[in-house]
């Protein structure tokens, strides 16, 4: 009631109004009497339990003469949540007691000395932060835990007024990336920062940039100001595994898109944060920033001369500067999700093709093409959890979702009319090593001399869940307060979740268990929740679903449902007249004798067909198959496990149908791709069991130009 659906009060009045009627034959009571029952329950729970703070921030320069502008009267409000406390909780969190580093490593591959790059603990950033503090003899045997933070402004509507916040998010370097991609509670809503406004005509006032800036420095500042102690002393903290252990903290990565990298960084648009290389010549590295010579700038030379020749705002002081062993530049994080995917792929990759089709075969030419691309985007077969296109990629407004979407379909769609050796997928990967490394730098080289991880996804996807959906279910009314409160109250919710489930007081049904008891499959699915029917879904995104905890320790399992809008044939003979396949009952028996013989050393092929088992009784038919896979390298539960579906409908919406392909095992003693074989056409009935999970499957269009009413179910057809 509050936690996933978040009902109104008078909703969950209502519920409980209705629960109480049902229950009132058998002399029973709901467990709460009403919403303000349930909320003063939630709100008495201890665990998890991080009071909101805040703190007031006002100019405090010299004001003109006369009647002052707005923003230098005002006092803005900054509520945060003591950073140190929420550090506390996620290292005591026994959810991630299997998927934290406590100390630095360096990882190798098993054959070679290439260095592996996964989680956080494993990069050099945190390896040089260890060799800096260990210096200090009195640090020895601390666990490091970096700090990593992330802000971005965001709006929760277009049509009403003060609708912006600008949200703070924190989590730490130990856990497992995997944990991170997980939304669960490694990642925290620390802080609403403060959002000067002022009119229009005062907007470009330098004292009022000035002061937004001042006010974002003193506000992260002061936010900190409670690890700091931490930084220079290690403090005794216990930890998820029920050990007490000593730890040491230190500001790392600061994840934000380069608008406010600028802000962060005190330096000038269009200059880099990491490195002193000028705008025009960034492709050529300069040497890194540092404080000491900032600082030495600063001291000696014109600030006007800093601005035009070093990019330097002198003026203006990094939050940074007031922690121990913290450089600004350093922990500058690029931002996968602005300026790779939407920035390298939709303002550069997809502007460069157009200009590169251009110089090739001019305007009208390029047109064409173009409008050809468009056409194999929209040819491209559905796939659960894959964005179709219907129109190509001819949309003017662009979203993140949108352009990772489109990247899955738009190099084959480019095939043939650019260079064949221009495009390579590197940076998303579980495990980067050395040579990787390089083959992406090699790949930018290529790309930039052409004609003409940590990412901010990982904070703007947790933007639904503490920032608009509170938004959304509050009165409107100093909504603040409400979101603030409602925050509170769903990490209290989560942290006894977690808090139950370690003590055995609450059983966490896995949600991917197959076979945990002995109903008939047909009546377990029959009496799923509609919610988790993806038939009942407008949309073809199954993963659109938040982690519900710890998956059993398993590369792979099926469940089965049936498709109820399409009712199949119950007989062997039946089903293979439905299908068009006379030679299933020899299929069939082939199979069973594979099945009966899986220990002998040979198979249904040595023999001949009478010594093969026959069946001639009822059958059930399963049109959509729920896989659940390891995929580290993708957004997924905690344990790395990713759920999707396979479908074998013959209409699907009142569509056409749906056949989707699949990764077979056909060999178990081969491990990963080595135990599938060819694509060589074959008809033949597998266990269930052999299948890895789905392949999406592209045409090859080469140079072909894609007819203008190709359908996307025939495109494989044609191709």
């Amino acid at each position: 009631m509050y936690s996933k659906n978040q009902m109104s009060a008078d909703d969950i009045d209502k519920i409980l109004h209705l629960w109480g009627v049902t229950l009132a034959v058998h002399n029973d009571n709901p467990p709460f009497a009403d919403h303000r029952d349930l909320y003063k329950t939630i709100d008495a729970t201890p665990l998890g339990d991080v009071t909101w703070q805040s703190f007031s921030l006002q100019y405090n320069g010299d004001k003109p003469a006369g009647q002052c502008p707005l923003w230098m009267e005002q006092s803005h409000e900054v509520w945060f949540w003591d950073p140190h406390t929420v550090v506390k909780n996620m290292l005591a969190n026994p959810d991630f007691k299997h998927s934290i580093d406590y100390t630095l490593y360096h990882e190798f591959e098993e054959k070679g000395e290439q260095r592996c790059y996964k989680d956080f603990m494993s990069g050099d950033w945190a390896w040089q932060q260890a060799d800096q503090i260990a210096q200090d003899l009195e640090m020895h045997g601390a666990a490091f835990v970096p700090i990593i933070v992330g802000s971005n402004k965001m709006t929760v509507s277009v049509a009403t007024s003060q609708n912006n916040y600008y949200p703070l998010y924190l989590s730490i370097g130990n856990v497992h990336n995997n944990i991170q991609h997980s939304h669960r509670n490694a990642l925290a809503l620390i802080r609403f920062l403060a959002i000067p406004k002022t009119k229009k005509k005062n907007a470009d006032d330098a004292r009022y940039c000035k002061f937004k800036k001042q006010l974002f420095y003193s506000s992260l500042s002061e936010i900190f100001a409670t690890l700091k102690p931490g930084m220079t002393t290690p403090e005794v903290t216990c930890c998820g595994d029920g050990h007490y252990w000593h730890v040491l903290y230190g500001l790392g990565p600061y994840i934000a898109d380069y608008e406010e990298q600028v802000v962060l960084a005190c330096i000038v648009k269009d200059w880099c944060g990491r490195c002193l290389a000028f705008p025009s010549t960034l492709d050529d590295r300069g040497i890194s920033w540092s404080h000491e010579h900032t600082d030495a700038l600063v001291d000696s030379v014109d600030f006007g001369v800093l601005w035009d020749e070093y990019g330097i705002i002198g003026e203006l002081v990094p939050f940074t500067n007031n922690f121990p062993h913290t450089n600004i530049h350093e922990l500058l994080a690029p931002n996968i999700l602005h300026q790779l995917i939407k920035g390298t792929f939709k303002d550069h990759l997809v502007e460069w093709v157009c200009q590169y089709l251009e110089l090739e075969h001019g305007k009208t030419g390029a047109k064409a093409i173009l409008d050809n691309i468009d056409l194999r985007i929209a040819a491209a077969p559905s796939f659960p959890g894959l964005q179709r296109f219907p129109q190509g990629c001819g949309f003017s407004q662009w979203t993140g979702d949108d352009s990772k979407a489109l990247m899955k379909v738009y190099i084959p769609a480019i095939e043939g009319h650019v260079p064949d050796d221009m495009f390579c997928y590197i940076a998303r990967a579980s495990v980067v090593t050395d040579e990787t490394l390089a083959q992406l730098r090699d790949a930018l080289r290529r790309f930039h001399i052409a004609p003409n991880g940590l990412c901010l996804s990982i904070t703007e996807s947790k933007h639904m869940k503490a920032v608009k959906k509170p938004w959304w279910h509050s009165n409107r009314y100093n909504a603040l307060h409400q979101m603030l409160l409602t925050n509170q109250r769903l990490d209290k919710i989560a942290a006894s979740r977690v808090d139950f489930t370690a003590h055995g007081m609450l059983k966490v049904e896995n949600q991917f268990a197959i076979g945990s008891d002995n109903r008939d499959s047909e009546v377990q699915q029959n009496n799923m929740d509609k919610e988790n029917n993806p038939f009942t879904i407008e949309s073809d995104n199954f993963n659109d679903v938040e982690d519900q905890g710890i998956v059993d320790d398993v590369d792979w399992c099926f469940s089965l449902m049936q498709y109820s809008e399409h009712k199949c044939a119950r007989t062997v003979s039946g089903l293979a007249d439905e299908l068009k396949v006379p030679s299933l009952p020899t299929l069939i028996r082939l199979f069973l004798y594979d099945q009966i013989h899986a220990d002998d050393h040979h198979s249904s092929a040595d023999v001949l067909l009478h010594d093969c088992p026959s069946y001639m009784g009822t059958i059930k038919v399963f049109n959509l198959a729920a896989v659940t896979f390891i995929a580290p390298s993708d957004p997924s539960g905690i344990t790395g496990m990713r759920h999707e579906h396979l479908r074998a409908v013959p209409s699907w919406r009142n569509g056409p149908g749906h056949f989707d392909c699949a990764f077979v095992n056909t060999d178990d003693r081969q491990d990963g791709i080595l135990s599938m074989d060819d694509g060589s056409p074959n008809m033949s009935i597998i266990h269930i069991d052999s299948i890895v999970h789905g392949a999406h499957l592209l045409p090859i269009f080469g140079t072909q130009f894609v007819p203008w009413d190709l359908q996307f179910h025939h495109s494989l057809d044609v191709f």
